[in-house]
């Protein structure tokens, strides 16, 4: 217990804020399925921010330059989860601009000979 004047918490209590505070409980994004590579900016042309939770300024100042959304989770402490739905609704907000990451067709670019040839090896063992 505390005594007066001593704070009820300290450094190791972690954030007073939960994550499903920050986004109002949604556990999904309203718009683009974004993957932990997908890199995100601010558009040349973005308007004025107008929320006023922290967390949006924080990630509009790191995306500046391009940033990957793992990143951004990375560099403000966030739970990924919780950066992926605050990263859609600046998106959402036209304040950024995103690129999925390209995922190529294993078939098609001789990966799957080089998988196939691992699991002959492995077999011979």
């Amino acid at each position: 217990m505390t005594r007066f004047g001593q704070p009820w918490f300290d450094d190791a209590a972690g954030p007073l804020v939960r994550p499903y505070a920050l986004t109002r409980g949604r556990t999904a994004g309203g718009g683009e399925n974004l993957d932990l590579l997908t890199v995100v900016i601010v558009k040349p042309s973005a308007p004025p921010l107008r929320r006023i939770e922290p967390e949006y300024a924080d990630i509009v100042r790191l995306c500046r330059s391009p940033q990957s959304v793992a990143e951004v989770s990375a560099r403000l402490e966030l739970p990924l989860a919780v950066t992926k739905i605050l990263v859609g609704d600046l998106i959402n907000d036209n304040l950024l601009d995103f690129r999925s990451p390209v995922h190529a067709d294993p078939a098609s670019t001789g990966e799957m000979n080089i998988l196939r040839a691992v699991l002959d090896g492995i077999r011979k063992l």
